[in-house]
């Protein structure tokens, strides 16, 4: 409820400050010092409203890098501003991820927020200007689209400090998501610890649980390795690792029975009550643009594949010639993790343990090499247009 009510009242007052906008930012933009601390007493100040939770202090990091890259990202500062702050409140998912963090989405389901450790955030100014070029220059690049970064202190002998970034929702579709996959191109450990009847749309499903080609049009692939081979160079020169292509699969077909068993594909039924990271609420809006775009309400094929059972395990199976019409939502997420000491620790650990090319934890070059040779793989061209 604090989160909530913070959130609401700190966006409120930074967006509704914005002054005016330049893409040219000034070098002091991006200094880590480079950040507002306002007070939220309970009974009100001058500039800011009443509430009904405790004393509190919000802290706007970079915040006009922030303003601009909302320009740059299309966010119209008035529908920003009502979905973080409209009279629904934030919806926390119903667990934290792996790393601990925790997850809300809007009740739009548009903008994600997730809270960060300090070791995140400084990652996140370091890079800072680097990302803003990046996202500047490249404006199909699949990399997460960041909106805000904040802070929120409470005040008295407590004071905990709670850091968390707002940011773009991938699945945020019309579209019901019947499969998500979150791909890294490692084999280790990479399959859900779900038994093959409990997974369902809402299952994580990793590189081991693989089970398509995503057959591309010759222009989209194309498209899609370029952006692919420049994201990826931009995380390795910035020394980040780990990160995943999330994709999320909608199959047109409302009576495909997948190989593991069959899957109620009924997006009438609405979100599940037990939401987890990415979803899409698979409602219609008329508000939301239909428009194609690299990542975006993609028209593909699908093609179902099977691994041989008589070898090591396979990253990609063989494919059968089963072709599904699908529409697909992919991106590259997780980009806050730098190869700092304790991943090294982690390589060298697992390395006596496991084949080294098979662990998640590995240098950004080679991890950058080997993510992409197996995404070129999962994603293909597809030789007769669709």
């Amino acid at each position: 409820m604090f989160m909530c009510l913070s959130s609401c009242l700190g966006n409120r007052h930074a967006v509704g400050k914005q002054g005016p906008i330049t893409l040219d930012l000034r070098s002091s933009a991006f200094d880590p010092k480079e950040k507002v601390w306002t007070r939220f007493p309970p009974e009100g100040s001058k500039y800011t409203p009443p509430h009904s939770s405790c004393d509190f202090k919000w802290k706007d990091y970079c915040p006009q890098v922030f303003r601009t890259l909302r320009k740059l990202f299309k966010v119209d500062a008035a529908d920003y501003m009502l979905s973080l702050c409209g009279d629904q409140a934030l919806r926390e998912l119903s667990s934290p991820g792996k790393s601990g963090s925790f997850f809300y989405l809007t009740s739009n389901d548009q903008y994600m927020i997730k809270t960060m450790k300090k070791a995140e955030v400084k990652i996140f100014l370091k890079m800072l200007r680097a990302y803003y070029n990046h996202v500047r220059s490249f404006e199909n690049t699949l990399v997460t689209k960041f909106f805000g970064l904040h802070c929120v202190k409470l005040a008295g002998a407590n004071q905990k400090k709670v850091r968390f970034v707002i940011m773009g929702n991938l699945f945020c579709s019309d579209h019901f998501i019947h499969r998500r996959f979150d791909l890294k191109g490692s084999s280790l450990g990479r399959t859900t610890d779900k038994p093959q009847t409990e997974i369902d749309e809402y299952t994580i499903l990793k590189d081991l649980d693989l089970n398509f080609i995503f057959r591309l049009q010759k222009h989209w692939y194309q498209e899609f390795q370029r952006q692919v081979d420049k994201d990826c160079d931009f995380l390795e020169q910035e020394n980040i690792m780990d990160y995943s292509l999330l994709v999320g699969v909608h199959f047109r077909d409302k009576r495909v029975i997948m190989t593991e068993g069959s899957f109620d594909s009924d997006s009438s039924r609405g979100p599940s009550p037990h939401l987890s990271p990415h979803l899409s609420r698979g409602d219609t809006d008329p508000n939301r643009m239909c428009t194609i775009r690299l990542g975006s309400n993609m028209p593909t094929k699908a093609e179902l594949t099977v691994r041989r059972t008589d070898c090591e395990p396979q990253l990609i199976g063989e494919p059968t010639g089963e072709f599904y019409d699908v529409i697909l939502y992919f991106g590259i997420i997780d980009i806050l993790q730098d190869y700092d000491i304790s991943k090294k620790l982690e390589h060298a650990y697992k390395s006596f343990q496991y084949d080294p090319t098979s662990i998640s934890a590995v240098d950004p070059k080679q991890y950058s090499r080997r993510f992409k040779d197996f995404v070129y793989k999962a994603f293909q061209e597809d030789k007769v247009d669709i």
